[in-house]
C-alpha cells in the first residue's frame, strides 16, 4: 500500500459487549533496579527482534538458500534440520573480482550460476541501483555483470543462460554462454518521459512491484510493459545541503528533485506490453484491448510456450481482466474477469503464479478473502477456501497440484496461522496455539519456515514438515527475552468495545507497570486507520516499533496507550472494509472520536487527558478526529499527513475515492476542509523530500491554520522522505513528540 503503515512488518473474535480482556501480561513485577528503555535504545534498535532473513526455497524441494558468514556468504541448509548442506558463495574464496559485502542474490533456475548485489542505493520504495556480479558456483569465478553502469532489478531467463536488466530506463541482456555478451534491447527509454522493464513511481508505490518484464518459458521471447510518463505532470521538491548525508553541491544555492507523479484525477502513464525475439531481434507490441486510462498491473509468462498472461485493470480498479496473449502472433483473449462493485483489492495479483497448468487467486466475491482455482485457460475448478474469515496469502500447492497451503485469520481477526486444504475441502491447520504464523515454503510444499509471534513474545523461527510437525528451531529469541525480561514492563491487553452506532471495535491497550485502578492515567490513541491496515494483531510486530517498546517507554511515564482498528481496516470482512468508499476518513475519524469517548468512561482514565497520533495515513486521520466536531482530544501528533486527496496519487486516493471531478464532495471530506474545526493542541511533522505523501500537505494546511488564527507547533526535517530518518534523525523525531505530549498530558 501506499501509505506507510510504521508497524515494522508490514480477525476475527468472539469478544463479549464492553468486557475488557487481557490476552497477556508481559511482565508483573516491578523490580526496584529494573532497566528503563530510552530513545537511544528504541533508535539504535536494542530491542528489534533476530530474523532469518534472505531465505530462498532451492529446486531440491529439501533445502533452501540465506546469506551467512556476517553477509559475505551464501549457504545451502536443509529445510528438514537446519544443518548447512553446502557454501554456494563465498566472498573470499571467489576468483576475479573481489566485494566486501552481499546485500542479497539470486540463484539462476538451474542454480550454476548467481547474481551478487552490492553497493545498493535506493531509489523509492521497491527500486534501487545496484552494482550486480555474476558467480559461477563450480568454478568460483565472479565477474561484473556488466560495466556500463548500474543495474536495476536483473532476472535469469529459466534456461540460466541469460540475464536482463533495466539500466537508465532501457532493457538490456547479457548473454552468458557467449561470454557475457551485452545486447541493449530498447533504445527509447528516457527519464520523466519513457521506462521499458520498471514500473513508474505510481505503479510501484501502488501496485508494489519493481520488475515489469519476464522471460517465455523456453527463454527465447522476452516480454515487458513500456511507460510512457511524457504527459505526467511533473512534481519537484527543494534540495539543501543537509547532512548525514551531505549534499555539498546545494551550499548556497538549493537544488530540487524532479519527477513524474501523477496526482487524482489527472494524467497517467500510458503502458503497453512489448515482446523481444531473442533469435530473430523482432520487437512486436501485443494487442490487448484496455480502457486508454487503465493500468496493467503484473505481466507474467506461463508454462505454454509463447503464452504470455497480462491483467489489465480499468481507472476504477473495480475490473480486473486476464489477458491470455501469444507472444509471437500479438493475439489476445480475455480468459477471467473480476469485478467488484467499489474495488479490487491488491491482494488478487500479489502473488500469482501461471507458471503450472492451474492457479489460484483471492478474491472477495462472497464478501470475504478467498481462494479460488483455475485451470490455466481461465476455467473456474472450485473455491477452495469459505466462511467468515480472510485468507490473508497464498503459498502454493505440493507437487501433485492437489494440496494447497494458505495463512488465514479464521478464528480471530487479531490472529493468523498456517492452513493447508486438499482437492475435496478437507482444511488441517498446521500451526497451534494463539498468535501470529507466517511461512516460507518449499519447493513442493514439503516443508516450510515459520515464524511465530505474539504480541508479548518475540518471534521464534522453526522448521516445520507439511503436517506442521515442528523439526527444528532456528532462532528463538533468547537474547531479546532476556533484555525484556531485564525492563519493568506493563500489561499489555486486548479489548473489544462497542460504539454508540453499535459497531463492535477491537484494540489493545499498554499499561503502566505500577497501574493502579484508583488512579486517572492520561491516553495516547496511536492508529493508522488505512483501507485494508491491520495495527490489532496479537503479533509482536505491532505498534509503532516492534514489541510495543515505544509504548512500554511511555507506559513507564505514566501514560496508557491505546491503538483501535476503526471501520475501513481489515481482518473482517469486505463490507467492513469498504463501507468507507468515497469517503475517506469519515468513518475512521468517528470511530477514533468513539473510542476517545468509550475510553474516558473508563475509572482509570482521564478524559481531559487523550491524545491522538499518526503517521502517513494514520497522520492524516489524526487530524481528521481532531477537527471531528466532539473535542475528546487534548492534543494530537500529525507526521506526514495527506491534508487533501487532490494532493495523492491517482491509483491509491481513486481506488476508494474515485477522482475528484467524480466525487467533488467525498474529497471534501478531508482536514484543509474540516481545519476551522480543529479541537485541541497540534504538533504537525513533515520530511521535505517526501517524494510519497508531498509537504505540499503541510505547507497548505498550516497556511490555512495561520489565517484562522489557530496557533500549532511544526517540525519540518531537511532533506528526509517518507519515513524521516537517517543519522539522528528518528531520535529527534521521537524526542520531539515525546516532549510535545509531556508537556500537554503530564501534570
Amino acid at each position: 500500500m501506499a501509505l506507510i503503515n510504521y508497524n515494522v512488518m508490514n480477525m476475527r473474535n468472539c469478544f463479549l459487549g464492553n468486557v475488557l480482556v487481557a490476552v497477556c501480561l508481559i511482565a508483573c513485577s516491578a523490580a526496584a533496579n529494573a532497566q528503563r528503555i530510552t530513545l537511544e535504545d528504541i533508535t539504535s534498535y536494542k530491542y528489534m527482534a533476530k530474523s532469518i532473513g534472505g531465505v530462498h526455497p532451492l529446486a531440491d524441494g529439501e533445502s533452501y538458500s540465506c546469506v551467512g558468514g556476517g553477509g559475505k556468504t551464501v549457504e545451502r541448509r536443509s529445510f528438514k534440520t537446519g544443518e548447512m548442506i553446502e557454501v554456494l558463495f563465498d566472498a573470499s574464496a571467489a576468483r576475479g573480482a573481489t566485494i566486501n559485502y552481499v546485500e542479497d542474490y539470486i540463484i539462476s533456475p538451474d542454480e550454476k550460476t548467481m547474481l551478487i548485489e552490492t553497493n545498493r542505493t535506493p531509489i523509492y520504495r521497491h527500486s534501487a541501483t545496484s552494482t550486480y556480479y555474476i558467480y559461477n558456483v563450480k568454478n568460483k569465478t565472479l565477474a561484473p555483470l556488466s560495466n556500463g553502469g548500474p543495474q536495476e532489478c536483473p532476472k535469469f531467463s529459466p534456461d540460466g543462460n541469460q540475464v536482463a536488466f533495466v539500466r537508465d530506463n532501457n532493457l538490456f541482456l547479457v548473454k552468458l554462454l557467449f561470454n557475457n555478451a551485452e545486447i541493449q534491447i530498447t533504445k527509447d527509454g528516457e527519464y520523466n518521459k519513457i521506462i521499458n522493464g520498471k514500473p513508474d513511481w505510481v505503479y510501484e508505490e501502488e501496485f508494489s512491484f519493481n520488475c515489469a518484464f519476464d522471460f517465455s518459458a523456453d527463454s527465447e521471447v522476452l516480454a515487458w510493459i513500456r511507460f510512457d510518463e511524457s504527459a505526467v505532470k511533473t512534481f519537484s521538491f527543494p534540495l539543501y545541503r543537509g547532512m548525514r548525508p551531505e549534499m555539498a553541491e546545494y551550499a548556497l544555492y538549493p537544488g530540487q528533485y524532479e519527477y513524474k507523479y501523477p496526482k487524482a484525477g489527472e494524467e497517467n502513464s500510458k503502458v503497453s506490453v512489448l515482446t523481444y525475439d531473442i533469435k530473430s531481434r523482432v520487437t512486436r507490441t501485443m494487442q490487448v484491448p484496455m480502457d486508454a486510462d487503465g493500468y496493467i498491473p503484473r505481466i507474467q509468462f506461463t508454462g505454454e510456450k509463447d503464452n504470455l498472461m497480462v491483467l489489465t485493470l480499468n481507472r476504477h480498479q473495480d475490473r480486473l481482466d486476464f489477458y491470455s496473449v501469444n507472444a509471437r502472433s500479438t493475439t489476445a483473449k480475455l480468459i477471467l474477469r473480476e469485478e467488484n462493485k467499489k474495488y479490487i483489492d491488491e491482494a488478487i495479483y500479489a502473488h500469482l503464479d501461471f507458471s503450472r497448468d492451474q492457479f489460484v487467486i483471492l478474491s472477495e466475491r462472497d464478501g470475504y478473502q478467498h481462494m479460488y482455482l483455475y485451470t490455466i485457460g481461465g476455467q473456474l475448478v472450485r473455491q477452495l477456501t469459505s466462511g467468515e474469515y480472510e485468507v490473508k496469502q497464498y503459498y502454493g500447492t505440493d507437487a501433485s497440484g492437489k494440496t494447497f497451503f494458505y495463512a488465514s485469520n479464521e478464528g480471530s481477526p487479531l490472529e493468523q496461522s498456517i492452513w493447508k486444504v486438499d482437492a475435496s475441502g478437507k482444511k488441517t491447520r498446521l500451526s497451534s496455539g494463539k498468535g501470529f504464523d507466517s511461512a516460507v515454503f518449499s519447493n513442493g510444499c514439503q516443508y516450510y519456515l515459520n515464524t511465530h509471534s505474539e504480541i508479548a513474545t518475540p518471534p521464534v523461527f522453526s522448521l516445520c514438515n507439511a503436517s506442521g510437525k515442528e523439526l527444528k528451531v532456528l532462532e528463538d529469541n533468547a537474547d531479546l527475552k532476556a533484555k525484556l525480561s531485564a525492563v519493568a514492563l506493563g500489561a499489555v491487553e486486548t479489548f473489544s468495545f462497542t460504539t454508540a452506532d453499535g459497531v463492535q471495535l477491537n484494540g489493545w491497550m499498554v499499561k503502566p507497570q505500577n497501574f493502579s485502578p484508583e488512579k486517572k492515567y492520561p491516553v495516547l490513541m496511536y492508529q493508522y486507520s488505512g483501507p485494508g491496515s491491520q495495527q490489532v494483531l496479537n503479533s509482536f510486530y505491532t505498534g509503532f516499533m516492534s514489541g510495543l517498546v515505544w509504548e512500554q517507554r511511555l507506559a513507564e511515564k505514566g501514560y496508557i496507550v491505546v491503538c483501535v482498528d476503526g471501520r475501513g481496516t481489515g481482518g473482517r470482512g469486505s463490507e467492513f472494509k469498504r463501507c468507507t468508499y468515497l469517503k475517506m476518513g469519515d468513518l475512521e475519524s468517528h470511530d477514533q472520536a468513539e473510542t476517545a469517548i468509550w475510553l474516558g468512561k473508563q475509572s482509570y482514565i482521564d478524559k481531559d487527558r487523550i491524545a491522538i497520533w499518526g503517521w502517513s495515513f494514520g497522520g492524516f486521520n489524526t487530524l481528521m478526529s481532531m477537527c471531528e466536531g466532539r473535542g475528546v482530544f487534548r492534543c494530537g501528533v500529525a507526521v506526514a499527513p495527506v491534508t487533501d486527496w487532490r494532493f495523492y496519487d491517482s491509483a491509491y486516493t481513486e481506488r476508494f475515492m474515485r477522482t475528484p471531478q467524480e466525487n467533488p464532495n467525498g474529497y471534501d471530506c478531508s482536514p484543509l476542509h474540516r481545519y476551522q474545526n480543529i479541537k485541541g493542541d497540534l504538533l504537525l511533522i513533515h520530511g521535505l523530500a517526501d517524494d510519497n505523501v508531498h509537504f505540499q500537505n503541510s505547507a497548505e494546511l498550516s497556511e490555512a491554520f495561520v489565517q484562522l488564527g489557530y496557533q500549532f507547533e511544526m517540525q519540518t526535517y531537511t532533506n528526509r522522505n517518507h519515513n524521516i530518518s537517517g543519522g539522528k534523525t528518528r531520535y529527534h523525531l521521537m524526542n520531539r513528540i515525546e516532549r510535545f505530549l509531556d508537556a500537554h498530558l503530564l501534570k
